[in-house]
């Protein structure tokens, strides 16, 4: 199975933390890189954090200093620990592989960012 099945989502007061995992052996192992993207209601999808299989990862600039992407080999699965969550981390959150391929898309995780 290439599609990974995201979990790990809520509803949190602003500051909190989160952690997404992203399970798929395929996707996880198989993609030189990898990554987390989100899409807020009206907004266009983004690529939030990706990893290449060397361990180099990238962040956009809204969740730098904030959120750390990891992946683990041996348990097959994508992380997304974010910290300080915020109103406007408000989204779905998805893993695939980046750049993404259309038929890896699954249902996601929603994140709620509100006091």
């Amino acid at each position: 199975q290439a599609q990974g099945v995201e979990s790990g989502g809520g509803f949190v007061q602003p500051g909190a933390s989160l952690t997404l995992s992203c399970l798929g052996s395929s996707l996880v192992l198989r993609f030189r890189s990898v990554g987390w993207f989100r899409q807020a209601p009206g907004k266009e999808r983004e690529l939030v954090a990706n990893i290449l299989d060397i361990g180099t990862t990238e962040y956009t600039d809204s969740v730098k200093g904030r959120f750390t992407i990891s992946r683990d080999s041996n348990k097959n699965t994508l992380y997304l620990k974010m910290n300080n969550l915020q109103p406007e981390d408000t989204a779905n959150y998805f893993c695939n592989s980046d750049p993404p391929i259309r038929r890896l898309w699954g249902q996601g995780t929603q994140v709620t960012v509100s006091s």
